[in-house]
């Protein structure tokens, strides 16, 4: 029987001043709160005044869970432990040595969004080693007897990992859980490069599902109690633009491909949302970063 009080709190961080976009979550443990994903620097103001408004201030945190450490998920981490340095910061272990030292991963960001660097994103500051903790796959954390499942998830990123609240049955899956954000059961699978391979994704999802999850929290956007309907569809729309990504590369020129694929997927998502949240898709995820991440699996994987 999963416990009440450990279901988490949803904070939308109010990226770019829209909300239902970007979300942390806050659990409490008999350790202190748990943030998973605390979202780019851009919104720690967002950050804060949502965590003050459940009655929690940065004193209360105990640390960090990261599903894995691009911008929009572990962007704040370093200057949350440069203001709270009892912080710890939970991650994968390929994903620690760029905590540490972010300079690669920022100057690559840096390439990919020039001057809007600071405008979407913020700082991304270096986490003291010290402050980094590196579960192995398949460890259990305790946090004061609240204990949570750490399995290693590849698919979206190499350096992606998942979480299971033993309490509340919950599963913390990042962007293995795909993007989700309103009522509709519909789940987009976010395949930017370069790390996208779509074999490992599913068995990283069935992986996850055999956790038989009483909720699943996705980063983009929120919690949601209906875990095997969610990655029931998220496989479906996996398999489906793989397959659809192999069609247009087989027989579509290159200089269409993008659009052709782009104009597939937005044509499926009208298909199954509301026009409300079709707009919300299309601001959650580039599908043209969609394709070139698909393009490169099937160049390098498949």
């Amino acid at each position: 029987m999963s416990d009440a009080s450990s279901w988490p709190h949803v904070v939308d961080l109010q990226f770019l001043d829209r909300g239902g976009r970007i979300s942390a979550g806050a659990i409490h443990t008999p350790a202190g709160v748990l943030l998973v994903d605390p979202g780019p620097a851009s919104c720690l103001p967002a950050l804060v005044g949502g965590l003050a408004a459940i009655g929690i201030v940065p004193r209360d945190l105990h640390g960090l869970l990261l599903t894995h450490i691009h911008l929009d998920h572990a962007g704040a981490a370093g200057t949350i432990v440069r203001q709270h340095p009892h912080v710890r910061v939970y991650v994968h272990g390929r994903g620690a040595p760029h905590l540490a030292d972010p300079t690669k991963l920022v100057a690559s960001a840096a390439r990919l969004y020039g001057d809007q660097m600071d405008r979407l994103w913020g700082e991304f500051a270096a986490v003291p080693a010290d402050n980094l903790d590196v579960p192995a796959d398949g460890d259990v954390l305790d946090f004061g007897g609240a204990l949570f499942d750490v399995a290693y998830t590849a698919g979206h990123a190499s350096h992606h990992l998942c979480y299971r609240d033993r309490r509340s049955g919950v599963v913390y899956a990042g962007d293995t859980g795909g993007i989700r954000v309103g009522p509709s059961p519909y789940v987009l699978p976010p395949t930017p490069p370069p790390d996208i391979d779509v074999r490992a994704w599913q068995a990283s999802i069935a992986r996850v599902r055999a956790w038989q999850p009483t909720g699943v929290f996705v980063t983009h956007f929120g919690l949601y109690r209906d875990a095997g309907a969610h990655f029931d569809a998220l496989s479906l729309e996996l398999d489906v633009w793989d397959d659809l990504a192999g069609t247009i590369l087989a027989g579509v020129p290159p200089e269409s491909r993008m659009s052709t694929f782009v104009e597939a997927v937005r044509e499926r998502v009208r298909q199954r949302v509301s026009a409300e949240e079709a707009e919300s898709y299309r601001d959650s995820m580039s599908l043209e970063d969609c394709w070139a991440g698909l393009e490169r699996y099937w160049q390098k994987v498949r």
